[in-house]
């Protein structure tokens, strides 16, 4: 073979050998943008799933709480309680001992203010999770829309990722929590 010829076969090799590094980087920031999207279906999965639970578990202690709390003032209160009504305060009063025992800093606040920390933990991981996809999918287009990248990306059909967006204001707001 001549000197021509080795050239050619080497610039042959160097171009295959650069549309297949191409390729693989289009196929990783594709898999990268996968990923992404995965992990905010993680986080909204999660947030579906524990926000209601949170709700009804604070909610339920709130109104224990409340309940028991109003029974025992309302029995303290009476001027001469009867023999029932003195027992049943009683009873009451070992509840109100029986939690604070099993839990001596139990209380409504802190318990809402639990709530209030895991939910901003939520939301702050769905929101990081959301900017790893928006970066994933900046890095991804941008290598389908380089030169020459574009030009392996048009033949092997790659496709551009869209950006997370919410479409209206009212979806990027933490879901209402109602009592």
């Amino acid at each position: 073979m001549t000197p021509t010829a080795y050239a050619l076969w080497f610039v042959v090799l160097l171009l295959l050998l650069w549309l297949a590094w191409t390729y693989n980087r289009l196929v990783a920031a594709r898999n990268a943008v996968k990923e992404g999207w995965s992990g905010i279906d993680v986080q909204l999965k999660r947030r579906h799933d524990l926000v209601p639970m949170l709700v009804d578990a604070v909610g339920a202690y709130a109104r224990h709480e409340r309940g028991l709390l109003e029974r025992v003032a309302r029995l303290r209160s009476r001027s001469v309680p009867d023999l029932e009504e003195e027992a049943e305060l009683s009873h009451e009063l070992e509840r109100l001992l029986a939690v604070a025992e099993a839990y001596p800093e139990l209380k409504a606040s802190a318990n809402f203010l639990s709530l209030q920390r895991q939910l901003v933990e939520v939301e702050e991981a769905l929101q990081l999770a959301r900017r790893y996809y928006n970066g994933a999918v900046r890095i991804y287009n941008t290598l389908l829309e380089s030169f020459p990248t574009l030009l392996v990306a048009r033949r092997f059909g790659f496709t551009p990722a869209r950006y997370f967006e919410l479409p209206l204001a009212t979806e990027a707001r933490a879901p209402e929590v109602k009592w």
